[in-house]
Formats: C-alpha cells, sequence, structure tokens
C-alpha cells in the first residue's frame, strides 16, 4: 500500500497548511461559486412560456464538486502544481453513469469528469502523448468513447477502464476529421472529413464501407461539414459549414432534406458548429459567429434562439460543439470562454 511520508523540515510548513488551506479563497473557488450560483435565466423570457433554462457553467473539476484530496493539495503546495482548467474546449459528451468527457485541443487532451464519483482524469496517448488537436467526440455501444484529432487525422478510443486513448487502426485514414457519430446498431463510425468535403463510414475495426457526399451546393454535397449527429429516427444530421445550412441522410447516405440560409437575421445561419437533436425532436445548431445557438422544429422551421456575445451565464464566445443527453441536458462547448455550459428543455415533454 502506497504511503504518504513528510519531511521533518516540512512540519512547520504542514501545521501552517491546515489552518490556511481550509479557510482559503481563491479565484478558482470564486469562479466554482459563480458556476453553480443559482440563476434563473430562462429562454423566451416572460411572458412566453420557458422552454430553455440555464442550468450551470464548468471550466474546471472544483466547478463539478470535484476536489483534490488534502495531501494533493500540500503536494501542490510546494511544486506549484496548478488546477487543471479547460482552456479550448470543442467538444462534450456525458454518460448515463455520471462522466462528461471534454475535448480541449487547448490543453492538447480530454477530460474526464467523474461527477458521481468526483475523479477527474486528463486523458493522454497510451505512450503519455498529447492528443494535439482533439475536435470531436462520439460514445460508442460498450461504453467507449471516439476522438477525432484534426491535427493528425487519427481516431481514438478510449475503452471502458481505460485512462488512455489508443489509436483505431484505419485501412484509409481521412484528411481532416472534425467529428464523428457512432450508430450503435450496425456498430459502424461515422467521420466527418472537413478535408475531402464528405463522410467517411467505417466498421469499428477500421475499414472504409462508405463515403457520402462531396464538395459542391447541391443537395447531399458539403462545403467544409464541421459537425454530426444521430437522431432517434436513425437519421443523420450534418452541419454544412460553409453551405450555411443542416442537411439530413438515411444511414446508407441517401439524401432526405436540408434548411438554413446565409444570413444575420433568426433562423439564419453565419457558421453553424455542433448540431443536436433532443428527445422531443428539436434540432439544435450552434453558431459560432452568432455566439448563440438556435433550435428548429423537426423540419427546420425556426423556433427559438439562445444567446448573444458576452461571458455571463447563457453568452457565448466562438461555441463550437453541443451535447444532448438522454434527460434532455444540454451541453455547450463554449470554446473561447473555456468553459462547459449546461441547459435543459423545459418545454412539453414527448
Amino acid at each position: 500500500m502506497m504511503s504518504w511520508q513528510v519531511k521533518p523540515g516540512l512540519t512547520a510548513y504542514l501545521l501552517i497548511l491546515t489552518t490556511v488551506l481550509p479557510g482559503c479563497t481563491t479565484t478558482t473557488d470564486r469562479k466554482a461559486e459563480q458556476a453553480t450560483a443559482k440563476i434563473d435565466r430562462v429562454w423566451p423570457e416572460s411572458p412566453a412560456k420557458a422552454r430553455i433554462a440555464y442550468v450551470r457553467s464548468f471550466t474546471s473539476p472544483r466547478d463539478l464538486g470535484i476536489s483534490k484530496g488534502f495531501f494533493e493539495q500540500i503536494m501542490d503546495f510546494f511544486t506549484g502544481a496548478a488546477d487543471w482548467q479547460l482552456v479550448r474546449p470543442m467538444a462534450v459528451l456525458s454518460t448515463e453513469e455520471g462522466k462528461i468527457f471534454v475535448a480541449d485541443p487547448g490543453s492538447k487532451a480530454v477530460h474526464r469528469f467523474d461527477t458521481k464519483n468526483g475523479r477527474h482524469k486528463v486523458i493522454l496517448t497510451q505512450d503519455e502523448q498529447a492528443i494535439p488537436s482533439p475536435t470531436g467526440l462520439a460514445l460508442g455501444a460498450q461504453g467507449e468513447v471516439y476522438i477525432t484529432d484534426s491535427a493528425q487525422a487519427r481516431i481514438y478510443v478510449i475503452k471502458p477502464g481505460s485512462d488512455t486513448a489508443e489509436k483505431l487502426d484505419l485501412k484509409i485514414t481521412p484528411d481532416q476529421p472534425t467529428n464523428l457519430f457512432v450508430d450503435q446498431k450496425s456498430r459502424r463510425l461515422y467521420v466527418v472529413d472537413a478535408g475531402r468535403h464528405h463522410i467517411k463510414v467505417y466498421d469499428l475495426d477500421g475499414t472504409l464501407v462508405n463515403t457520402i457526399g462531396r464538395r459542391g451546393i447541391g443537395n447531399g454535397e458539403f462545403n467544409f461539414p464541421s459537425m454530426i449527429w444521430l437522431d432517434r429516427n436513425d437519421q443523420l444530421l450534418v452541419s454544412d459549414a460553409l453551405n450555411f445550412r443542416v442537411q439530413t441522410f438515411d444511414l446508407e447516405g441517401r439524401f432526405i432534406r436540408k434548411f438554413g440560409r446565409h444570413g444575420d437575421g433568426t433562423g439564419d445561419m453565419s457558421r453553424p458548429k455542433g448540431v443536436a437533436t433532443d428527445k422531443n425532436g428539436h434540432i439544435y445548431v450552434v453558431d459560432a459567429l452568432f455566439h448563440s445557438f438556435q433550435v428548429f422544429d423537426k423540419s427546420g422551421e425556426f423556433l427559438l434562439s439562445v444567446g448573444h456575445r458576452g461571458e455571463a451565464a447563457g453568452e457565448f464566445l466562438l461555441p463550437t460543439g453541443i451535447y444532448i443527453s438522454h434527460d434532455n441536458m444540454i451541453y455547450i462547448a463554449d470554446s473561447h470562454n473555456s468553459r462547459i455550459q449546461v441547459f435543459r428543455y423545459i418545454g412539453d415533454q414527448p
């Protein structure tokens, strides 16, 4: 069993720490207080019926109630180690077991926040190397978490129980993978290859089985696609960033519908990034240049916009990814505010 040994010369310092540490108020403490403070923000505002409510935000483990143990704090005091914090989060997902994964190119790693057991882990590769540009996350059928690294043109996977990410052996590699999704029924991996303006479809052994789309402006064509989502009806939604729209396909890649147009009005799109759907079938589109996310109905009709540029709760600075959990919790990667913001759909339930 591993034990902690304290040198005699440190005794005086330990006496000070036992007195001072519990009462210290740091910048991180203040951020934690702000993140967990009750803020009654809803959209749309009264007297309209509220549909979306702000829940909280987090930028560090402490914001989620995950704190270091006493002896870890002592070691940090002498080594100068700082708490891990999000830098430029781009993608997020949560599991039913209470784990939240955040892909953070700013820290060149994936953060795993275990809210149930109060633990935080920075995920690196098997040889403890950084993941230079993790931009997308997807959950597998057995609890695996798949990662796109756009800089290395690689896919990594974190297997259940593992604290490292191992490289997935792809027979044909994408040029610039930015996001991905796993169809848990067919066990196929849909990877957005922004560099080739299409979607690559792999078996989980890395064999390429299909490609969807090509560069263009027509139906089923893309201009730098960025994010992908599989809805409850087994339809793929793809944010077609520089065509300023969202396109929908079946699992074989057949075009179904599209919506969106370039503009600066409500319902328009400027730089669509993350896309997701809730249990009611509403479609959420994160727009980086609008500093907001917009909600549309199943046919693409505009319903609601949430947020604008800023740093307060419900405000954004170049947001990117989105994930909606089984209980309609909405996680937004507020990239240049270095945080994840969490909302909940509180409107009519299915």
